[in-house]
């Protein structure tokens, strides 16, 4: 398994001291995507290029915003849920003109190119001030699910990238790319013994945080071929199946052992007993006291 993805594997922009970070996604073993949000103060600098893409979401604003150097500069006055997204591999020059709020989010070329899935790497336009309702709400959802981080969310912070990835790759590559992306391979779901030993691995490891890529790897699927077949054999993302099978397992436990209800959320994935509660009451309108006590 790869490591963390962090502030090594980005441009130096979260490094400066005109950054005030409020939280990032450091230390919680995400590999794929790293995450920050933070206020900005005014500056223009220049940085090396990363090995991550970058999308910046703007939390506020409008603020105006200069990318580029000499004449082949241009700026805009961005709005609140404008993007800023700049392509792995090539530097940066830009001009913050104002106080600013703003998410950070990296992506590791991997999961860039497993989205694309083409014979020619993809490949992404840099951009100023786009808007992109969908892509600004997976970005929130990403932060959302950092606020109120537990591990069990592993697959489905992963799930996000990856639709993040796709989005990228279809609204905000380069003509090739984006045509790779719309060719979109096979819809067809996974095989019974594909299904079968995904699942074995799931309740095995209930308890557990289990990676996106860590399913996929089970019946020799990138992530994104992954993700989309599963959803056609299911109808559901493997997220949701997997919390799914989580909420199974803990009926199954209260309503046929003695097993302390702070106990029977770990053994089933959830990272305490008030997150089991929150999920059951969202998921089947009841509570772990009223499935132990039958009602």
């Amino acid at each position: 398994m790869s490591s963390e993805l962090g502030l090594a594997h980005t441009n130096g922009i979260l490094r400066q001291p005109w950054v005030e970070p409020e939280r990032t996604s450091a230390g919680l073993g995400w590999d794929r995507q790293y995450l920050s949000v933070q206020r900005e103060r005014p500056y223009s600098q220049s940085f090396a290029a990363a090995d991550t893409h970058l999308v910046i979401l703007h939390l506020d604003g409008p603020v105006v915003v200069r990318r580029g150097q000499g004449r082949a500069s241009r700026s805009r006055e961005v709005p609140a849920g404008g993007l800023f997204i700049h392509p792995a591999g090539r530097d940066l020059t830009v001009e913050l003109g104002g106080l600013l709020h703003t998410a950070h989010l990296y992506l590791s070329d991997e999961v860039l190119q497993d989205a694309a899935g083409g014979d020619q790497p993809a490949e992404l336009a840099e951009e100023l001030g786009t808007s992109d309702r969908l892509l600004e709400q997976l970005v929130l959802a990403m932060d959302e699910t950092l606020r109120g981080w537990q591990p069990a969310a592993r697959t489905y912070v992963d799930q996000l990238g990856t639709m993040v990835a796709a989005q990228l790759v279809r609204r905000h590559g380069t003509a090739r790319a984006a045509q790779h992306a719309a060719d979109d391979r096979s819809t067809v779901g996974l095989s019974d013994r594909q299904f079968a030993a995904v699942r074995t691995v799931m309740e095995d490891r209930l308890a557990e945080p289990v990676p996106l890529a860590e399913l996929a790897a089970v019946v020799g699927l990138s992530v994104s071929q992954f993700s989309r077949q599963f959803k056609a054999r299911t109808g559901l993302a493997p997220h949701r199946f997997l919390l799914g099978l989580r909420v199974d397992s803990a009926c199954r436990l209260l309503r046929t052992s003695r097993t302390p209800i702070a106990e029977v959320a770990v053994r089933c994935g959830f990272s305490h007993q008030e997150h089991l509660t929150r999920v059951m009451r969202a998921h089947l309108d009841t509570t772990p006291g009223a499935v132990r006590r039958g009602a």
